[in-house]
């Protein structure tokens, strides 16, 4: 995703992360060819933008890698890359795994589910553009951001801890747990080094580290929309590590 915005952009890439069940999704971009270039509208939008996308798929067992190897060879694999594991070995491993195959200066990371829109993609890196931006993140809470497809007490949870993570981390971004963010590699890479917490805590430690190590962080307003295909669930067990993690990173940054 980038030539045309010069040497800015040399070649950003985008690596959508499997939630282990987009196999759906991804039938979806698929049968709406030529669409399914995974960049926001189609080969129309992106015939002047270098971009790869890499997919990873951590062994999930509904067909994601079929239909990711169809895509592959569809559309070529200096464009398709499809990266997977045997097993789900955690997110940061992902990114890890994702950022060793990477080949351009910056890094779109978002859900290969549709719960982040590709549309929003083009915002980013005019974002990242005008303010020479080390991290550019989606926030659902600021301007014309939001959520749809949440009942009342998940929305009530997350604004909750997001106010809670506001009053203990200062973090300087309005949108901590939110993984729909660009980076230059470079930065992506260091963060990663730095960061050791696992789940939803990871997102967060990401920007309260980025903060510490003075890097720059944009904010671009998007939609949400929970899982188009299958379930997103939060119980207690992801509550309780939330809060464990939340006060680690509280004592320790």
């Amino acid at each position: 995703m980038g030539d045309s915005l010069g040497s800015l952009h040399n070649r950003p890439e985008t690596i959508t992360k499997s939630e282990y069940s987009p196999e759906n999704t991804l039938r979806r971009r698929k049968a709406k060819s030529p669409s399914c270039s995974g960049i926001w509208y189609g080969p129309r939008q992106v015939t002047a933008i270098n971009y790869e996308i890499i997919i990873i798929d951590d062994g999930s067992p509904d067909g994601t890698r079929e239909v990711a190897e169809q895509l592959e060879k569809i559309y070529g694999p200096d464009r398709i890359l499809l990266r997977p594991r045997e097993k789900k070995l955690g997110l940061g491993t992902a990114y890890i795994h994702g950022i060793k195959h990477a080949t351009g200066n910056y890094v779109i990371i978002m859900d290969a589910d549709l719960s982040h829109h590709p549309k929003f993609i083009p915002e980013f890196i005019r974002k990242q553009k005008e303010g020479n931006f080390d991290i550019v993140s989606g926030t659902r809470y600021k301007g014309n951001g939001g959520v749809y497809g949440w009942d009342l007490k998940r929305k009530i949870i997350s604004r909750g801890a997001n106010f809670i993570t506001q009053i203990l981390l200062r973090p300087g971004a309005s949108d901590l747990t939110g993984s729909f963010r660009l980076y230059r590699k470079e930065v992506l890479q260091k963060l990663i080094e730095k960061c050791v917490s696992k789940g939803y805590v990871f997102q967060m430690e990401m920007i309260v580290r980025a903060r510490q190590m003075d890097y720059t962080v944009g904010e671009v307003p998007i939609s949400f929309v929970d899982r188009v295909y299958g379930e997103s669930k939060l119980g207690g067990n992801e509550i309780v590590s939330f809060l464990k993690g939340l006060l680690t990173l509280f004592a320790t940054t």
